[in-house]
């Protein structure tokens, strides 16, 4: 009973922390009528999970929902700037999300078309409360990261071009391409047949344990900095965006699950053990730094 009631109070929790976030984001904010666009911006994104979420569970099917993860990002921008305007600042965070969405969607589902299945649906899209609350953490996702930057693009404080507009695109820059040069090099390993069953180590690899995912919190970081400056009153509360970022791939999904999967695969691999060992699970550090750490230990 238990685990069939739990996924329905995921669910209700993300909308509950979806309507909170709401309201701390449409402070001072331009509104569309009488409902704030920050507001009708988080609707969007439940909206278009949900509706996708609907033949993806007809067809048991994991193949829409990172084009549709892409996709929500995509729409929420486009419904912030089209209601409040194209000032700078928002032409840039816009600009800095749009290319990320479009980047990550597009390989993730390449990826599940090649692999044929995505192995964190196996057990999920077989289970309709399950399966409708992974979509709902989906669009929870999409609102709580993008959160500073919908906010600063429909503020009613419009922040001229500034130093942390700058920095905040520098660190955007750098995360992005930390997460796209470490995709790739994985991409690649896997498609050698002689890395069959082996674990990558090499590249940004030897660096961190998921380099990837380092850059995704950073690049967050750097859209969080963008936005700061055109914040006001509750709207700095989506500030939390990294914060999220960082718990959602450390702590409930991410790497705790592909750790875990690691572990049953190469547990017992002595060379497996010395690459966790040494390398650091999240924050890169240069081999060499990492054979002086393990010296003095």
């Amino acid at each position: 009973m238990r685990a069939k009631i739990l996924p329905w109070l995921g669910t209700f929790a993300a909308v509950g922390a979806a309507a909170l976030l709401a309201f701390a984001g449409s402070y001072n904010g331009v509104r569309i009528g009488p409902m704030p666009t920050f507001a009708l911006c988080i609707v969007v994104a439940f909206a278009i999970c949900w509706i996708v979420f609907l033949p993806a569970w007809l067809l048991r099917s994991e193949r829409f929902y990172d084009l549709a993860g892409a996709a929500t990002f995509l729409a929420a921008v486009a419904v912030a700037l089209s209601a409040a305007g194209a000032d700078p600042r928002s032409r840039v965070i816009a600009a800095l999300v749009a290319v990320w969405a479009v980047r990550l969607g597009v390989f993730l589902s390449v990826r599940v078309r090649r692999d044929g299945f995505d192995r964190r649906f196996t057990a999920i899209k077989r289970d309709f409360p399950l399966f409708l609350m992974t979509w709902t953490l989906q669009a929870l996702w999409v609102s709580v990261s993008l959160g500073p930057g919908l906010a600063a693009m429909t503020s009613g404080t419009k922040a001229p071009p500034d130093t942390l507009l700058l920095v905040g695109a520098a660190l955007w820059a750098g995360g992005f391409a930390i997460e796209v040069i470490a995709d790739a090099q994985k991409r690649r390993f896997r498609d050698q047949d002689e890395n069959a069953g082996r674990f990558i180590r090499h590249g940004l690899w030897a660096w961190s344990q998921h380099p990837n995912y380092f850059g995704e919190i950073v690049l967050w970081t750097g859209i969080a900095l963008c936005a700061l400056p055109a914040l006001d009153g509750w709207q700095h509360a989506t500030l939390v965006s990294p914060v999220f970022v960082w718990l959602l791939l450390t702590r409930i999904s991410g790497t705790r699950m592909l750790d875990a999967t690691a572990r049953r695969r190469w547990g017992d691999d002595p060379d497996y053990r010395q690459y966790t060992a040494r390398t650091p699970r999240l924050i890169p550090l240069p081999p060499r730094m990492q054979s002086r750490g393990a010296a003095t230990r």
